[in-house]
């Protein structure tokens, strides 16, 4: 059969780009799927599953993110503390104390429960205010991620 082969991309050959996103009213689970589908390379025509073929993202003022309806005071994050009962605190009790964390655990979610899954998160860099480090890595808005669609 002569004809088309299927792409493959491996390890070295896929050039990591930066992405900004500025989180300031954008609702929380509607961004957290953009941002997946970037970090696990998806938005790219060469995805390969077992390849790291993923972007790097800044989320700025990930303090000021929107959670519809009542996810406020009725969505709780639960943790093992070690001891026998769970710890437990609101959504609208972390987007206080721990504003990056709600969007964190968000993507977290969407990713692959494996080690390219946790390689994947950390590529991703949240901050709860506008100021991030990572002017010298020049990051693009994450609409170019998609072909200029809007976020």
């Amino acid at each position: 059969m002569a004809g088309t082969q299927s792409f493959i991309a491996k390890k070295g050959d896929v050039e990591q780009n930066w992405y900004v996103v500025d989180a300031t009213d954008q609702i929380v689970g509607r961004l957290a799927s953009k941002i997946a589908v970037v970090l696990m390379g998806k938005h790219r025509p060469g995805y390969t599953a077992h390849v790291d073929t993923g972007e790097f993202v800044v989320v700025t003022n990930a303090g000021k993110v929107a959670l519809t309806g009542k996810k406020m005071d009725q969505k709780r994050y639960t943790w093992y503390t070690g001891y026998t009962r769970l710890r437990s605190e609101t959504a609208g009790q972390r987007l206080e104390k721990q504003p990056e964390m709600v969007l964190r655990e968000a993507v977290r979610r969407m990713l692959p429960k494996n080690k390219l899954g946790r390689h994947m998160l950390s590529k991703l860099k949240v901050y709860p205010g506008t100021e991030h480090t990572h002017q010298a890595q020049q990051p693009k808005p994450l609409e170019q991620a998609f072909g200029g669609s809007a976020t």
